[in-house]
């Protein structure tokens, strides 16, 4: 047990009895990484007994992006949530959003702490916060991720810490923790590369506001994110040509510019198969999610230095950040997810961003969180912060999916969320289309022959050249057409369809 605490110790099971039915919660974490674990597992507990007795007990839900097991799939299977923002990624969640039985608020993941502290939101009940250490006077040393943790210390009515003891006290070495002013007030964010340290290694919290300390040793769980495979490397091939071609023209320069990459298999195995290839040199990143592939790079050399919000590693690479903390300390930082997603850090940085989509369309506007524009998947989370404001927007798909079944490039997307003022250049594993500076007849032509596959092609070429004419080309009478095969048939193009 915690000794001397000048706080109230307690289990997990008596600092769930203080929330109440309607309160809106904040939870630590970003992705898995530093997610508050014992009192959201002791609360959906809780709270199915409550159920069991009639009773009503619904929540609110915050976080910093997706979170562990123990908050978005207990809760949600334990019926306690009924409105949740600003991102999540969990299978029973997804339904019971899509079922209309949850709230869902999916919103770049930049603007969370500010739509917090104005109160857009309303006020927030309770945080439940997991720390390594918190001291007397207030100062909270974060775990695994910063997410939007500084926040919710500050703005919550009350305050739960959980101190985990399986988290490394060294992850402090990693943070640097500074909150915005509020508008008009705000000077530029003095970041002048990736890994500029600009704030302190805690957050801080009203002493008073602290109404419990659990103890726990649980360890984020992350999966293991899977090896490159072909699709991803030739992805990756067509994105490593494109970058050399922006170098050899003085595009980039010699140095080279910092990288982000979206979380996923694909953004993963891109990463990967960049840092194999010698005409890539050594780089930095300015990202979000520090992930698996970027473990490997740093210790071979090829990633000297990055910034992120969280540490979105497996527990294999966990350990070997754990074992080697004095050659990782001085080249990761740590930052709150409204620093590591700023617009205006992202564009004086000159970022190189990669990050994954559903689905495009001939004109290179990007669908990443809707299926056929009606049920969500996961959501927007910080892609929209990078592609609209980075030097290079790269957005990466396969060209298909569901053994044919399903064509990631469309005549038009049914939801947009990068449009085609922000998409820069798309890549399938088919090819490369580089959309800068292009007309709409230009981009079709282009997303067509590079990044459809030969399958859809046909089609999409006669779309195209059947549509009414305008500045952009479309048939509204059919621009969703394969949408609403794929809804009826199971397939966009049933009679070619293979599997």
């Amino acid at each position: 047990m915690v000794k001397n605490s000048p706080y109230s110790v307690m289990s997990a099971e008596e600092a769930a009895g203080f929330v109440k039915h309607g309160d809106t919660l904040a939870f630590s974490g970003f992705s898995p990484a530093g997610s508050a674990k014992v009192v959201p597992t002791a609360l959906a507990e809780y709270v199915q007994e409550i159920h069991g007795r009639g009773k009503p007990f619904k929540l609110r839900v915050l976080t910093g992006a997706s979170s562990g097991c123990s908050i978005d799939h207990l809760l949600a299977q334990a019926g306690a949530i009924e409105w949740r923002a600003p991102y999540q990624a969990e299978t029973f969640l997804r339904h019971q959003i899509n079922n209309e039985k949850v709230e869902y608020v999916d919103m770049h993941l930049s603007h969370l702490p500010q739509a917090v502290s104005f109160g857009f939101f309303g006020k927030i009940d309770l945080a439940v916060i997991e720390a390594t250490e918190i001291t007397p006077d207030g100062r909270v040393y974060l775990t695994s991720s910063i997410g939007a943790s500084p926040t919710y210390l500050k703005y919550a009515d009350k305050v739960i810490i959980e101190l985990n003891r399986s988290q490394s006290p060294r992850l402090r070495e990693f943070a640097d923790i500074v909150m915005m002013p509020s508008p008009p007030n705000r000077s530029p964010v003095p970041i002048f590369e990736p890994c500029s340290r600009i704030g302190w290694p805690y957050a801080t919290v009203d002493p008073q506001k602290v109404i419990a300390v659990v103890e726990s040793n649980e360890p984020d769980y992350v999966a293991d994110f899977s090896p490159p495979d072909a699709i991803s490397r030739k992805i990756a091939d067509h994105v490593v040509r494109f970058l050399f071609k922006e170098k050899q023209a003085n595009r980039i320069p010699p140095g080279f510019l910092p990288m982000q990459a979206g979380v996923g298999n694909i953004a993963n195995g891109v990463l990967a198969v960049l840092g194999e290839d010698t005409d890539i040199p050594s780089f930095t990143m300015y990202s979000e999610v520090f992930q698996d592939a970027m473990v490997d790079l740093m210790l071979a050399g090829k990633l000297t230095g990055a910034s992120a919000t969280s540490l979105t590693v497996s527990s294999k690479r966990m350990q070997a950040i754990y074992d080697d903390f004095d050659f990782f300390a001085s080249r990761i930082v740590l930052r709150p997810q409204e620093i590591s997603n700023h617009p205006g850090v992202i564009r004086r940085l000159g970022v190189i961003a990669m990050n994954t989509v559903i689905e495009a369309d001939i004109y290179g506007n990007a669908n990443s969180s809707h299926i056929c524009g009606m049920d969500v998947m996961n959501g927007v989370g910080g892609s929209g912060d990078f592609t609209r404001n980075s030097y290079l927007s790269i957005l990466m798909t396969p060209s298909i999916a569901k053994n044919g079944r399903i064509s990631a490039i469309v005549p038009m997307c049914p939801h947009i969320d990068n449009n085609e003022h922000s998409v820069q250049v798309i890549v399938t594993e088919q090819g490369l289309a580089d959309l800068r500076g292009l007309g709409p007849a230009q981009r079709a032509r282009e997303m067509i022959n590079q990044c459809a596959h030969p399958m859809y092609r046909e089609y999409l070429e006669r779309y195209v050249i059947e549509s009414r004419g305008g500045h952009i080309r479309h048939d509204l009478a059919r621009c969703f057409e394969l949408h609403r095969n794929l809804m009826e048939y199971g397939s966009m193009l049933p009679e070619t369809a293979i599997g």
